[in-house]
């Protein structure tokens, strides 16, 4: 599949079929974040895989009551090792860098599902403490995205995405002549 019609493709989804996913479709899933670009190739992130049904009911109810992360067949919870950044980069790493690495891989993460046919959703909305104290993260680990994966039960429709000229800035901010 190519690049460009995965991100154009790819659809949060919030209903899964039961069906199971096989461990090399999650180790394809893994290996894609673990590719994923990270500051000083620091590679802060940390992935937890859940299954078993208790686990993902209670980090549903830590996410805001969201169904979707009990319904899906495995969760993958993406955490940011802060201390892997700041050996490096200090507070910065620590406070920025670990969290733009992870985010880079729970991006490539939500393209290698949408490429097997996969349902992902990028969920950041979840009390922080209470899934460090569910899934036993020590400190200096900080989650920062549940990702449920399943097969859709759904399919959203497109979004609606700003344009170009909404969004881009020439030389300054707020300087939106066309210059490309």
């Amino acid at each position: 599949m190519d690049v460009f019609e995965a991100i154009k493709g790819r659809r949060s989804i919030r209903a899964y079929k039961s069906s199971k996913i096989s461990e090399e479709g999650i180790r394809k899933l893994i290996d894609a974040a673990r590719f994923a670009p990270s500051a000083g190739n620091a590679q802060p992130c940390e992935f937890i895989i859940v299954t078993r049904p208790e686990i993902k009911r209670r980090l549903a109810e830590a996410a805001l009551a969201q169904s979707s992360i009990e319904e899906a067949p495995v969760l993958i919870v993406v955490c940011a090792n802060e201390e892997r950044s700041s050996q490096r980069y200090g507070v910065r790493g620590k406070t920025l860098y670990c969290l733009q690495d992870t985010a880079a891989a729970v991006q490539n993460i939500l393209l290698t599902a949408y490429s097997l046919g996969l349902g992902t959703c990028w969920v950041g909305a979840f009390n922080e403490e209470d899934a460090k104290e569910i899934l036993h993260i020590p400190s200096g680990i900080r989650p920062v995205a549940l990702v449920p994966v399943g097969y859709p039960a759904e399919s959203p429709r497109p979004r609606d995405m700003r344009s170009p000229d909404e969004a881009v800035h020439y030389e300054t901010f707020g300087n939106q002549q066309t210059k490309m």
